[in-house]
């Protein structure tokens, strides 16, 4: 029996199931029970290990330099090199698309909340 992955929107988790054959409606959610599960494409073992991955990007120059200079792009794709393929939470699926446009999501939060602050204490001087 093939084993299928799926992805349930409702709980956010990923699970295997074992099905006799590809049926054109989508079983429960192992987790939840809820029937809001999308069929994903599975990956595939390769046994690299931390060193493997290691080497590989010490050996891109390109992403070293990037990784070296700060650069949101590279460690972003750093990132995506120690995953392993596995899908990011929502949450954090958001923050690396930012990085992957050059774009440091915590810099933005950092000036928003300094703004917040200085809304707060003009507020609490009254102007």
């Amino acid at each position: 029996m093939p084993i299928y992955e799926y992805w349930c929107s409702f709980c956010r988790k990923k699970g295997s199931l074992y099905q006799q054959g590809f049926s054109s409606s989508p079983p429960s959610c192992p987790y939840c029970g809820s029937s809001k599960l999308e069929r994903i494409f599975s990956t595939f073992s390769l046994h690299k290990t931390y060193k493997d991955i290691y080497e590989g990007i010490l050996s891109d120059r390109e992403l070293t330099q990037g990784m070296m200079h700060n650069e949101p792009r590279a460690l972003a794709e750093w990132n995506k090199r120690m995953g392993g393929g596995e899908k990011a939470a929502p949450e954090y699926e958001e923050i690396t698309q930012r990085m992957e446009r050059g774009e440091w999501p915590a810099k933005q939060i950092q000036e928003r909340r300094k703004e917040f602050q200085d809304k707060e204490g003009k507020a609490a001087l009254g102007d």
